[in-house]
This record gives C-alpha cells, sequence and structure tokens, in this order.
C-alpha cells in the first residue's frame, strides 16, 4: 500500500510513519524538518510549500494530513501563521492532488476545536460547529476546502474530530505541563479542575485512521470523532498523574480559564465504533507509558 504522511515530524504523523512503516514498504513521510539518512522522506519549503514534489514522483492511494499549528494560546497570539499552517495549507496539498494524484483518498486531521463549547454531551458530528479560538475557526475552514474538493472536484476527502489525544513525544499540552512542573513542591493550573476532556492515547489515534482507510463510505467529505466517548476531569487526570509519578508536593487550580479553552468535552463515538472502533490503551494505562516516557528523556 502506497501512503504519504504530510507533517510526519510531528507527534501525531511521526507515529503515524513508524506504524504504517511496519505494516508496508511504499509509505513514505512529509514535513519541513530537514532529514538526511531517509530516502523515503520530502521536504517540504516551509516558506513557500506547494506540495508537489511528493506526488510528481510518486501515486499514492493515501495521504494522511498531520500537519498544523496544535496552539490555541498561539493561534490567537499569531492567527495568521495558523491560518497559513492548518487551512492553506489543507488547500495547497489538495491542489497538487487534484492536479498529480486526483485517486489519492485524503484524510484530514482535524480538531475538537471546531465544536467549541457544544450545548449538549456527547457531541455527535452533526451538532453545531461553532468554534471558540482561532485554531479551531481554522480547522473548521479546513474542513469545509475537503468538502469542497470533494463536491467540486470528486476528490475522496474525509476529516477526522480528533480529540484529546496524548503519548509519548507530545512535549507540549497538560501532561507535559504537569511533567515539568511536578519537579517542584508546588504549583498552579489553569481552571477549576472540572473542565472535562475525552482523552485517546495515541496507540488508539492511529487505530482509528486504520479503521477509517477501510471504510470508502467515509471518503465523501465526512467527519468522524475520533476519541473514547467518556469524559474526564482535569482534577481527575492530575490526581491519577501525580499518583502514578509518587508526587509528595501540592496544587492548586488557578480558577481562571484560559481564552479559547472550551469547558466540557465528550464525543458521541457510534460512527467510528460501527466502522471498527475500540479502545485498546487506558487512561491509567497510557498515563503510566506517558510518564515512562518522560522520564527517559532524562
Amino acid at each position: 500500500m502506497n501512503i504519504l504522511v504530510i507533517g510526519s515530524k510531528g507527534f501525531i504523523g511521526a507515529h503515524t510513519l513508524a506504524y504504517f512503516r511496519k505494516k508496508y514498504d511504499d509509505v513514505y513521510g512529509c514535513d519541513v524538518v530537514v532529514d538526511y539518512t531517509d530516502d523515503k522522506y520530502y521536504q517540504i519549503d516551509a516558506s513557500q510549500p506547494d506540495f508537489q514534489a511528493p506526488f510528481q514522483k510518486k501515486n499514492y492511494e493515501f495521504c494522511i494530513n498531520c500537519s498544523g499549528a496544535a496552539s490555541v494560546p498561539l493561534s490567537i497570539k499569531y492567527p495568521l501563521r495558523d491560518y497559513q499552517l492548518n487551512t492553506a495549507n489543507v488547500f495547497k496539498l489538495l491542489s497538487a492532488i487534484k492536479e498529480l494524484n486526483p485517486a489519492c483518498k485524503f484524510i484530514n486531521l482535524s480538531s475538537a476545536a471546531v465544536y467549541g463549547n457544544p450545548k449538549t454531551i456527547p457531541i455527535g458530528e452533526n451538532a453545531l460547529i461553532k468554534p471558540v479560538s482561532p485554531y479551531g475557526e481554522h480547522k473548521k475552514m479546513a474542513e469545509d476546502i475537503c468538502s469542497e474538493f470533494y463536491y467540486f472536484f470528486s476528490l475522496p476527502t474525509c476529516n477526522l474530530r480528533i480529540f484529546s489525544a496524548y503519548g509519548p513525544g507530545l512535549k507540549k499540552q497538560l501532561l507535559w505541563d504537569l511533567f515539568q512542573k511536578c519537579t517542584t513542591d508546588s504549583f498552579e493550573l489553569f481552571g477549576t479542575g472540572n473542565e472535562t476532556r475525552d482523552f485517546i492515547y495515541i496507540d488508539d489515534v492511529i487505530q482509528a485512521i486504520e479503521v477509517i482507510m477501510n471504510s470508502d463510505a467515509v471518503f465523501k467529505a465526512g467527519v468522524v470523532n475520533v476519541a473514547n466517548g467518556y469524559q474526564v476531569s482535569i482534577k481527575e487526570l492530575v490526581h491519577v498523574f501525580t499518583h502514578k509519578l509518587n508526587y509528595r508536593g501540592k496544587y492548586v487550580f488557578s480558577g481562571s480559564n484560559r481564552a479559547g479553552d472550551p469547558i466540557n468535552w465528550e464525543a458521541d463515538i457510534n460512527l467510528i465504533q460501527t466502522l471498527g472502533y475500540r479502545q485498546t490503551v487506558s487512561l491509567e494505562d497510557g498515563i503510566i507509558k506517558y510518564i515512562e516516557w518522560a522520564k527517559r528523556l532524562g
């Protein structure tokens, strides 16, 4: 199977590339980072990305777009950069596919951020789309671009709305922040602790991607929630994390939320389950794996 992973040096992209390379011979990576050793890798010019080169040399059955920015605070501080990475690049990618490899099935990794603060939970794929950050807005625009290329140019596209993905290799967001702060005697966290997220371990994210690859019906500008279908409070997550780390210090919640952060998330995962997805890594086991990885970094 011929697969191209865009953003293969990032968190989800690197895991995706490694997984599919264990199964198939023709799996290529693509990113803006220099790599002198990988002969199945395309480096893109970050200042002028056009994504022509990978498709000029080979046809792919699937292109998995794991690229883009993934920071709500930075999307507020640098909205143009976020737009270029999360929206404009999707248009450029699909333009290259349209011209050079129109049979390629395009999987765009979107985000639960498109939902914003939902009126009801669990959140189904047909829920109201109302982002509360530039990041979420730009991911929504990227989904619209996927729809445009499907309906007007017949390109097979789909969007996976990833909820709170975590795992080894993620050097940002809550777990990384916690690991750093647990080296001190006390620390403060944003929010009240009652905010909730629907966490999914990286291995299960990749399982969801593979499930989607085996479902032709989704490639009609479809959208699919990728999560585990239950909410966990940040307070509970921090308790489990500090317990597994044997942290003896103290922590408090500030009571103030950051701009752009939603309050409660829980996904309706009936669709992805119908396609064959089943959770394989529990939150507790995932946290243990994350801590073990972080400790190995030294």
